[in-house]
């Protein structure tokens, strides 16, 4: 520990005396610093041991003593040692009754004490407490070293917060708490998420303090990694801020762990590549040998249903896609999902990279499950893998849910955004290895509607389930209605007949002639003319199904407009 007012007068070569401030000789000493000035608290820090002879002070004045004792105990001076027998032969009682008062200890030197000699004690204290505090560091370092290699991050928390007699945490890409040492920390760790998605946004390395209250503890938070976007983050409570020592363990702990993040990212790119393999071998309808290749780190995935994943990034109209979204359903992938926090401040918040987003929180949910995850960058695309009612569906499912509410919302609160890249998913039906090209079929299919929709995402079960109408908003399917219906409305247009109407109304009627002319208000026989005209402006016969088809179609695409 660093040198005290204390452990000088207990050093036996000074010889010091203490005249005041008897209960306050506990306080740490920066330095000794010698000044005879009547004011030197302009050239004061804060922690000196400041010595005199009275030199240039009137010492038995009691209102001035008064005056230049409290400047000091101001400007942080932590005690003041007064040498005897030099211009006064014992120490004014004007000045020791100044101290006591504002409760500064004061030192008697002895005029056979030089004040160098008092200087050299502090400066070699404190030098010891630095090298102590180095060789703790060191020592630090070694075991954080040990326990990483042993046991992993887990074990280098566990070290780490016996080292700063506190607590630490890792979080993941994610923001989600991954370990914690020791164990109770888990629901401190998990109370300051949001500051660590804070510190996500800035670019690494970054940290932060978060001051709880009183009753807890400091906490300081550090970004790992090397990239422009942190992999993980760290977090130490203590009761105090770090001394020396702790700071060295952990900037230790930093650089382990950053070291271990980097080569998880180089084992994650080689695991990459390996499911990209897979992934081409069971599109091309060979699941033996897809089998073979993912071994033991995809083989789980192909044991039990999974579900077909494909994403794009597609820049589109902020007010746009708000709009469209604020009226849609939100998606149905996971009954009852419901947006966590990490989800909405990842919704909130993509960087610019929403497939990266979703990449990060597919596989955090999987690794935190202890699932396997298939996560394939395909040029504009990203294509999963995951299992059928795991954590990596369900928190693809949560984040969109979170991105569709971002969306609602922003509809109301920005109406003139320009263009920016949003998410659009399609899921498969559950599939299995042998049906891997007809599940990633079907998930390009739900991308297609979710395009068409302007929704953040669409299961492939869904289509079925709705309705085929919501597919005729597309601007190629209202141009081929404008067109096949165009000569029926300039012939209503010019007054010779309701030709449109009467046509609408009969096919709703399944061409029951008296139901479809009592819709109309008109005689059977006038709508039997009025039939024929169409079929003549056509050169189409209504006995034709497709043509029925095709004209009822037409009919509810130009009606939705």
């Amino acid at each position: 520990m660093p040198p005290t007012l204390a452990s000088l007068v207990h050093h036996s070569a000074l010889k010091l005396t203490v005249r005041a401030g008897e209960d306050r000789l506990d306080v740490p000493v920066r330095w000794a610093h010698v000044s005879e000035l009547a004011d030197p608290v302009p050239y004061m820090e804060g922690g000196e041991l400041l010595l005199i002879t009275a030199l240039k002070l009137d010492a038995e004045d009691p209102e001035a003593m008064r005056r230049y004792v409290k400047r000091l105990a101001g400007a942080g001076v932590v005690g003041l040692g007064f040498a005897v027998g030099v211009n006064y032969e014992d120490i004014p009682a004007a000045l020791v009754e100044a101290a006591r008062q504002e409760g500064l200890p004061l030192l008697e030197v002895p005029r056979r004490t030089p004040f160098l000699a008092i200087s050299k004690a502090v400066s070699a204290a404190i030098a010891a407490d630095q090298y102590r505090a180095v060789t703790a560091g060191f020592a630090a370092q070694r075991e954080l070293t040990r326990q990483a290699l042993t046991d992993g991050p887990e074990g280098l928390l566990t070290a780490l917060a016996s080292q700063v007699d506190g607590w630490a945490a890792l979080y993941d890409a994610s923001g989600a708490v991954v370990a914690t040492a020791p164990e109770w920390a888990g629901r401190r760790a998990a109370r300051i998420t949001a500051d660590v998605e804070r510190l996500r946004e800035r670019p690494a390395p970054a940290s932060s303090v978060v001051a709880g209250p009183e009753d807890e503890d400091r906490v300081e938070l550090h970004s790992l990694g090397t990239g422009r976007r942190p992999r993980a983050a760290l977090a130490v409570g203590t009761a105090a801020a770090l001394g020396t020592a702790e700071r060295y363990a952990v900037h230790s702990a930093i650089a382990l762990l950053t070291l271990t993040t980097e080569r998880s990212r180089s084992l994650h790119a080689a695991e990459q590549r390996i499911g990209t393999a897979v992934l081409r071998m069971l599109l091309a309808g060979e699941p033996d040998h897809a089998r073979a290749v993912a071994g033991d780190l995809y083989g789980a995935l192909l044991d039990a249903p999974f579900r077909m994943i494909v994403a794009e990034s597609v820049a589109v109209s902020g007010s746009a896609s708000a709009a469209l979204a604020a009226v849609e359903n939100p998606p149905r992938v996971q009954a009852g999902a419901k947006p966590s926090a990490a989800a909405l401040a990842a919704a909130s918040g993509t960087g610019g990279d929403p497939l990266g987003a979703l990449a990060e929180i597919v596989e955090s949910a999987a690794a935190r499950a202890g699932e396997s995850v298939l996560v394939v960058p395909e040029g504009e695309r990203l294509v999963v893998l995951a299992a059928d009612g795991g954590a990596a569906v369900a928190a693809c499912a949560e984040y969109a849910t979170a991105l569709e509410a971002a969306r609602a919302g922003s509809a109301v609160r920005d109406t003139a955004a320009g263009e920016e890249d949003e998410l659009v998913v399609g899921l498969s039906a559950p599939a299995g290895p042998i049906a891997a090209a007809a599940a990633y079929k079907q998930a390009e299919q739900a991308l297609s509607v979710a395009r068409r929709r302007g929704r953040v995402c669409v299961e492939h079960e869904q289509l079925a389930a709705g309705s085929v109408l919501p597919l005729l908003a597309d601007d190629a399917v209202r141009a081929f209605a404008d067109g096949l219906l165009r000569a029926l409305h300039d012939h209503d247009a010019t007054g010779r007949g309701d030709l449109v109407a009467s046509l609408r109304a009969w096919l709703s009627r399944h061409g029951q002639w008296d139901a479809a002319a009592a819709d109309l208000g008109v005689h059977r026989h006038t709508l039997r003319y009025r039939m024929r005209r169409v079929e003549e402006i056509l050169g189409r016969s209504l006995d034709d199904p497709d043509v029925r088809m095709e004209l009822w179609l037409a009919l509810k695409a130009t009606s939705a407009e």
